[in-house]
């Protein structure tokens, strides 16, 4: 490429840049013809004449833009244009868009203002705003008053700012083809009317449009100021560090002449699309006369006139924009494409496995009983056959594995719990209870009544054992029932959460009942000790063989000196029975000797009948569960009133939400990928 004459910039056409393609990411470069004619006074003092092969990849994104598809997490490729407060942003975009836009000492832009310029042939120029859900014809004069209200209406009145966006839209004759979103300028500390962390939610908006890969940073620099203290440059540097997708554009030429050749071309700051120098537009000036005293300023002032022509002016300045929009266009389609097809596919998904809504109330009805039928069938499987087909891999829901489980830790728990050591405090209880049972009898009678009261307080310490088994195996079982109805009403959303709170409240009241009766059980072992079990006896017997021999060692000992302090009983273990030989009692020993053999005996007999009472009684709960109970669901899911089901045909709000929100969204990525596609097409024999 040949770099644009001094002519050819002093009558306002458009220079083609010699070294541009080389800072570009790499991308197939767009081949811009050199325009030489000069403009009529009417237009703007930059034309593009490759707008037929510019234009549609614009028109593409800004559909898309229009279409919101950035809230479905697909980027744009988008010219972000950022600086320091009063560093000239406006005044360059006024240049690029040939329209006048609000001034201000302090902050003006006081939200995203997206700026898409369209060259358009009709004489007559084409100007409005979109905002708010709302398109808003202005005319050109009032153009900066338009904005203004546009803003106070999004961001409210005053000074404060807001990340929703204002759309300008100008269709002019003469100006380039180009789509910049503007930000509000840079300020770190507010002035009156502002609030206190002003500099953190302008810092919070542009780091959100300029983070992303796909965004160009044109960062506006003014020649006044030393570059590495902008504010701009260091937020622009922390997102793109090698500065491949950052262009400057400096400012003010005009009051800072004198060294601003070293300062681009020292490039202290990293910027790796290059710097273009441009001269404010100064007080009354028309565009054009602008653009002229602005050529005029680089070809004649000593210290300007040696900058390359090609980073100078704002003709330039437009002919890299559009270039690099158009090579940013291009590069980034193919990965738009991929991306907005693979959330079509997402959503779709999505859609199709959410529960189906039911219509009317036989299809509600039909449904119900498919699910009912279909849990009861899983359930016999899990908690009375002992099948797990349908959950090989989960052994957590091989209901009567579990169950065997739970009763092989209940009965270790009551094996190994106090109440079933038997040496502990040997005879201590027994001679209580004896002493406190005495009344006027035969001395050799041992008391029955003393017999139930240690069996009594014994199986009183121990009732709180059957009681948390029962409210283990329940919860097990609620767990199972309920994961069952979930997978079987899973299409079905309102079915799913009307069975769910059925079956669980069926459970609840099973619950209520089997601990109720486990309850039972212990109090009708508390009323008397009895049992036709042989082995009692046996058992009684072979235990008392020992007394002699215990009621010896308690009196003597083998050394009247040294009495031992424990010693070894069978059936019981080793057992302390110093503190026994204060009890002179010999009777009374012999007495609490025979009632702790006796209580062996028998709460022996007792852990296995418990622990097989509570195994009937799971066995038999869970039967009627599966077998005779689940009727219970239907009856509470059709309700007292008979109009249970007719509530099933209504959605739940947040469900019907959900299921129009991802509509919604599948409906605008479709016209998103058809855009994209008609696009493609158009632009298939195009060279980018």
């Amino acid at each position: 490429m040949s770099s644009q004459s001094h002519d050819e910039a002093d009558s306002g056409s458009i220079g083609v840049v010699n070294d541009y393609e080389d800072s570009l990411p790499a991308t197939p470069a767009l081949e811009l013809p050199i325009v030489a004619a000069a403009q009529p006074q009417h237009q703007a003092p930059i034309i593009s004449s490759y707008n037929h092969k510019i234009r549609p990849l614009l028109d593409v994104i800004d559909r898309l833009r229009l279409l919101m598809v950035m809230k479905e997490g697909i980027q744009l490729p988008t010219i972000v244009v950022v600086g320091d407060q009063s560093s000239g942003k406006s005044s360059v975009l006024e240049s690029l868009a040939g329209v006048n836009l609000p001034r201000s000492q302090g902050i003006c832009t006081r939200v995203p203002l997206i700026i898409r310029l369209q060259n358009h042939a009709s004489p007559r120029p084409e100007v409005y705003l979109e905002y708010n859900d709302k398109i808003v014809p202005v005319e050109e004069s009032h153009l900066a008053t338009a904005i203004n209200l546009a803003t106070d209406e999004v961001a409210g009145h005053g000074k404060s700012i807001s990340n929703t966006p204002v759309t300008l839209v100008v269709k002019k004759d003469g100006v380039p083809d180009l789509t910049m979103v503007d930000l509000p300028g840079i300020t770190r500390v507010p002035v009156h009317g502002q609030p206190e962390n002003i500099y953190e939610q302008i810092r919070d908006i542009i780091m959100h449009y300029i983070t992303p890969k796909e965004s160009i940073i044109l960062n506006v620099l003014s020649a006044t100021v030393d570059f590495p203290t902008c504010e701009s440059i260091r937020m622009s540097q922390q997102v793109d560090k090698t500065g491949e997708r950052t262009l400057a554009v400096v400012t003010k030429a005009d009051r800072a002449p004198e060294g601003l050749l070293d300062k681009v071309t020292a490039d202290d700051v990293n910027i790796g699309l290059g710097y273009v120098c441009v001269r404010n537009r100064v007080g009354d000036e028309s565009q054009e006369e602008a653009r002229k005293e602005e050529a005029k300023l680089f070809e004649t002032n000593t210290h300007l006139s040696s900058i390359d022509k090609s980073m100078v002016g704002v003709p330039v300045l437009a002919q890299k924009l559009v270039q690099i929009q158009a090579n940013i266009i291009a590069k980034c389609l193919p990965e738009i494409v991929k991306n907005i097809s693979a959330k079509l596919d997402a959503n779709v998904l999505e859609l199709e496995k959410m529960p189906k809504a039911l219509s009317s109330i036989a299809e509600a009805t039909q449904a119900l009983m498919r699910v009912i039928g279909a849990a009861k069938e899983s359930l016999k499987k899990l908690l009375w056959r002992g099948e797990f087909d349908e959950y090989p891999d989960d052994n957590t829901k091989h209901g009567t594995a579990r169950f065997v489980d739970m009763l092989n830790k209940f009965s270790d728990d009551l094996h190994n719990c106090e109440e079933s050591n038997l040496s502990k405090d040997f005879l201590t209880e027994e001679i209580k209870v004896l002493e406190d049972s005495k009344r006027i009898e035969l001395p050799n009678f041992l008391p029955h009544k003393a017999f139930l009261c240690v069996l009594q307080q014994k199986l009183e310490r121990i009732s709180h054992m059957p009681i948390k088994f029962a409210e283990n195996a329940w919860d097990y079982i609620d767990d199972v029932v309920m994961s069952v109805f979930t997978r079987h009403s899973e299409m079905y959303y309102i079915l799913k959460v009307s069975t769910r709170r059925a079956a669980h409240k069926l459970v609840q009241k099973m619950r209520e009942q089997s601990i109720n009766r486990v309850k039972e059980i212990v109090e009708m072992e508390k009323l008397t000790g009895y049992t036709c079990n042989p082995d009692y006896m046996t058992e009684w017997t072979k235990l008392m063989i020992q007394q002699d021999y215990f009621t010896s060692q308690v009196n003597t000992g083998p050394n009247m000196w040294q009495p031992p302090p424990r010693l070894v009983l069978q059936g019981i273990g080793e057992t302390e029975i110093e503190h026994l030989r204060q009890h002179k009692n010999v009777l009374l020993l012999q007495q609490a000797f025979d009632l702790k053999m006796r209580m062996c005996a028998y709460w022996k007999i007792f852990k296995v009948r418990l622990v097989d009472s509570m195994a009937l009684h799971l066995q038999y709960s869970v039967h009627n569960l599966v077998n005779n109970d689940m009727e219970e669901i239907v009856k509470e899911l059709m309700g007292a009133d008979g109009h249970g089901i007719e509530r099933m045909t209504k959605e739940s709000p947040v469900m019907a939400a959900k299921r129009e929100k991802l509509k919604r969204s599948i409906e605008l990525l479709k016209e998103c990928k058809d855009s994209v596609a008609n696009i493609m097409d158009r632009i298939a024999g195009y060279d980018y």
